[in-house]
Order: structure tokens, then sequence, then C-alpha cells
């Protein structure tokens, strides 16, 4: 599962590390709660080029009639992401991957307060989601949308929660992105426990509307 993020690097720095072009309509940054239906930044690749673009984290299947015409699908499940309707497709097709800074998950006190955690890579740097998008259109409205791969959980990442992003290497990018040809369901797994560190936060980031570096602060 992953419900929230948060994205701290720079849109040149982005640029950087994928070897990819800006789109003009990124979303601001830094980002420390980034929420489904916020606008995200994807990495795609297209006639020999990847781009940096915003999406609406939260893919919107090409049947529904409105945006919030059906289950609001912000993770796509590795083990049936091919055999699903919604995602399919985009599976094999339209493949992307998400940059962060992190991630939270939460857990549940004995008075069932949620404590959120956040997640992190252990050497510090940024993370990059496997997703997938898709393009929406209806009556005059148009959005692209994506959702982020999730699969079983590690023993570490375990203790938090059953399921956790698929995370890719920078050597894996362009496997992923179809760049390579086949065996991209190869990368579809969890990340070795010592690639991932977590520790607790306030739970002022229980609120969608909370902002700010704080939010990432350990307690």
């Amino acid at each position: 599962m992953c419900g929230r993020q948060a994205l701290t690097l720079p849109h040149d720095a982005m640029s950087q590390m994928f070897g990819a072009t800006l789109a003009n309509d990124l979303p601001n940054l830094p980002n420390y709660n980034i929420c489904p239906t916020n606008q995200i930044c994807a990495v795609t690749s297209s006639d020999g080029a990847r781009h940096v673009s915003a999406m609406r984290w939260g893919f919107i299947p090409h049947w529904y009639a409105k945006p919030d015409g059906g289950p609001l699908l912000i993770n796509a499940r590795s083990e049936t992401i091919a055999t699903k309707p919604a995602f399919g497709e985009a599976a094999r097709q339209r493949r992307c991957l998400i940059p962060a800074t992190g991630f939270y998950e939460w857990t549940k006190d004995e008075e069932g307060n949620r404590l959120p955690w956040y997640i992190h890579a252990a050497d510090g740097g940024p993370i990059s989601f496997a997703g997938v998008w898709q393009r929406w259109e209806r009556e005059g409205q148009s959005f692209t949308t994506c959702a982020i791969v999730t699969t079983l959980a590690n023993e570490k990442m375990a203790t938090l929660h059953a399921r956790q992003p698929v995370t890719i290497a920078p050597d894996q990018y362009g496997l992923w992105l179809g760049e390579e040809g086949h065996g991209a369901a190869t990368l579809m797994k969890a990340a070795p426990p010592e690639q991932l560190d977590f520790f607790r936060v306030d739970r002022a980031v229980n609120s969608n509307r909370a902002a700010g570096p704080e939010l990432i602060e350990p307690i």
C-alpha cells in the first residue's frame, strides 16, 4: 500500500536523475504531504526520449463516465496487474516511474490511534516507484492519471503494512520504461529489507491539509 508520499527533489534534479526533459506544468516542490488525486511527477519514455510530466495520482479507467465514477485506484497489485481490466493494457504499454523522497504508512496503538511512519531509502537518496498510467477523456474533460504498483511486503516492511510499493533501481529504469524489450514483470517484487528504513513522525501528517518539512522529522 502507498497512500501518501513526499517529494523534495527540485525539478532540475529529477531531469538529471532520469536523463529526461521537463514539462512546463509540473507541480510545485517540495511537497511533504502528497495525497491521492494530487498532481504528481511521473517519468515516461517515448520516441527514444524520457519526459517528466504531471499526472493525477489516481488511475481512471477508460470506461469511467466521470473521474469519480468508480473506486479511487491509487495502487495496482503486482500479482494481478496483468489480468485486471483496469490495468492490463497499461501494464503492457504505459509504464512510468514516480519519483519520491519517501512515503508514509500507519500503525495503531492500543487505543486505536493512527501512528504515522515515514519510510525512506536507507542511503538517503530518492526512490523511484513503479507506476502505470492512463489518459482519460470524456465530454471535454481530460486527465493523465497514474497508479503505483505494490507487492507483498518484505519481512521488515511487514511490521508496518502487508504491502509495499515496488521500487525500481536506476539500472532498471530502461527495462521498466519499455526501452529494453520485455521482462518488466521480473521487477515487480519487494526491495531487499536493507534498502528501506523508517521512523515515527508526528501525527500532524494524519491530516491531508498538513504541510512543511516538520512532517518528515523523526520523533
